[in-house]
């Protein structure tokens, strides 16, 4: 099943002359790659292979990305900058992010859905996404009493939002009576609980972020487009374009890569992957160091070398799984950000750095907005990379952050008020 329209088709076909002719792979006598061959073919897949746009990025760039690969993820942490944001900024430099914002709650290109995590998906997605909304609990978490006791309360928000328009949590009364506040639950309040659900089994959708960012919902007939809205696909034609869109993106990949792309189980995948390798569309493979099948996609690429130097957000698709993350990189990374300060190895919000075709230093990072200053608090190389080699590019990519972050200045070491 081909999805139509432009973010769920990026033109890919972007080789140049470095690249292995890869249609390549799929006619070598071989069945098999290395490590680093595997590792080029997943930078490439992710667009970390080609040179960031030399003038002004707009829309067309946003929309490639994304269309390459498949969903943002969204996080809103901003102790550096929202990781969705970092996402395309990783792959396209500075660029203005209300460009995204544009893409997602203005022209509604993107809508919020539950695909890997929270993420930003092409509105294409939406019908593919049904299963997830089907199995999503009818209850709220958390007001299973509520609900008892208060039956209507969730007609009443809905006729709210038809008679007002897009509304938030905070926007919306509760019964009398009722606490407002949700005690031991990260909803917070009782409306907000609602509306979580509401999106989840996808009655509602998010028409806006506020620059609280707080979400907005309205109903969904209303936000996403007729042709989007009212199709519907099987649960195994879905879950084979799920795990056809992550196989673009992988380039090459294990089941579990490929299931764990949209959160599906690895058991609802691996038929869908025969089905695909039955079509042409993805092969078997054995990796170097990999145990059990891999399965390269007939459009992936492999560059001769990779020439990135970029800071890579906790929440990249690169390196969601981290499995393989150390399968392809030999880079064990944890997100420290929830452990305790005098636990953490690394640091607090530490990013990764790409530099050709390895990931070669993690930096734990600040944003120091009230000062002007981009902290790097702590900067780690992994053995074996050449650091005076590293450190020069490493230092441009942060004075690039700095200066896209509106940031005057670049202050290398820690600063224990700030850490």
């Amino acid at each position: 099943m081909a999805l139509a329209g432009q973010l769920c088709r990026p033109e890919l076909a972007l080789a140049t002359p470095a690249d292995l002719p890869l249609a390549t792979i799929g006619r070598v006598p071989r069945d098999s790659l290395s490590n680093a061959e595997a590792r080029r073919i997943a930078l490439a897949a992710q667009g970390f292979d080609r040179p960031r746009p030399g003038g002004r990025v707009d829309l067309r760039h946003l929309r490639a990305v994304i269309g390459r690969l498949g969903l943002l993820q969204l996080d809103f942490v901003n102790v550096v900058v929202p990781a969705h944001y970092q996402v395309l900024f990783s792959r396209l430099g500075p660029y203005e992010m209300s460009l995204l914002d544009r893409l997602a709650y203005h022209r509604r290109e993107l809508t919020e859905q539950w695909g890997h995590e929270a993420s930003l998906v092409p509105v294409e997605l939406w019908p593919l996404l049904g299963h997830r909304r089907e199995d999503h609990p009818l209850r709220p978490y958390r007001l299973d009493g509520f609900v008892e006791k208060h039956p209507g309360y969730a007609d009443l928000v809905l006729g709210e939002i038809d008679r007002r328009g897009p509304l938030a949590a905070e926007d919306l009364p509760v019964p009398d009576g009722v606490e407002r506040r949700l005690k031991g639950s990260w909803y917070g309040t009782v409306p907000r609980a609602l509306l979580e659900n509401l999106f989840g089994r996808g009655v509602l959708a998010v028409a806006e972020r506020r620059p609280s960012m707080a979400r907005a919902f309205d109903r969904s007939e209303r936000l996403v487009p007729p042709e989007h809205y009212g199709r519907t696909v099987t649960r195994d034609e879905a879950q084979r374009e799920l795990v056809r869109i992550a196989a673009r993106a992988h380039g090459v990949a294990t089941a579990a890569d490929l299931a764990d792309y949209f959160r599906l189980r690895v058991g609802e995948a691996q038929p869908r992957i025969a089905e695909l390798i039955e079509s042409g569309e993805l092969r078997e493979v054995a990796v170097e160091g990999w145990r059990g099948s891999a399965y390269l996609h007939r459009d992936a690429r492999l560059p001769r070398r990779v020439d990135a130097a970029t800071l890579i957000s906790p929440f990249d698709p690169l390196i969601w799984t981290r499995r393989r993350t150390e399968r392809l990189f030999g880079f064990n990374y944890r997100f420290e950000i929830f452990i305790p300060r005098d636990q953490r190895r690394w640091g607090c919000y530490v990013l990764p750095f790409l530099y050709g075709d390895r990931l070669v230093a993690r930096v734990d990072l600040k944003a120091d907005r009230a000062n002007g200053r981009l902290l790097a608090l702590a900067t780690h190389y992994e053995p074996g990379a050449d650091r005076a080699e590293v450190e020069p590019a490493l230092n441009a990519e942060l004075e690039t952050m700095a200066a896209w972050l509106g940031l005057e200045a670049v202050i290398h070491g820690s600063e224990p008020s700030l850490s």
